[in-house]
């Protein structure tokens, strides 16, 4: 692994890549990667990444990308009483 990564850090460095673009590259490359393996669930994404979940989403608006949204839950009316077709818990 770790001769892998030294190739990759020549590479960046031949190429003369900057150190804040090859961040931002690991990070949402890492980021999607780790998306798509939790199927876009955030919390999870999170974990595997070992960072706060609102690290996560703060990185994935500054990346533009996407995970699955959490369901939201319905809107009560001021009386107490669901929208219609829509429950209350």
């Amino acid at each position: 692994m770790k001769e892998h990564f030294d190739e990759l850090v020549e590479y960046l460095l031949e190429k003369e890549f900057f150190l804040e673009q090859a961040v931002e590259v690991l990070e949402s490359t890492l980021i999607g990667k780790a998306l798509r393996r939790a199927e876009g669930n955030q919390c999870a994404a999170s974990k595997m990444l070992g960072i706060h979940r609102n690290t996560l989403k703060r990185k994935m608006e500054e990346y533009h990308l996407q995970g699955r949204r959490a369901p939201r839950k319905p809107m009560a009316r001021a009386n107490g009483k669901a929208t219609p077709g829509r429950k209350v818990s």
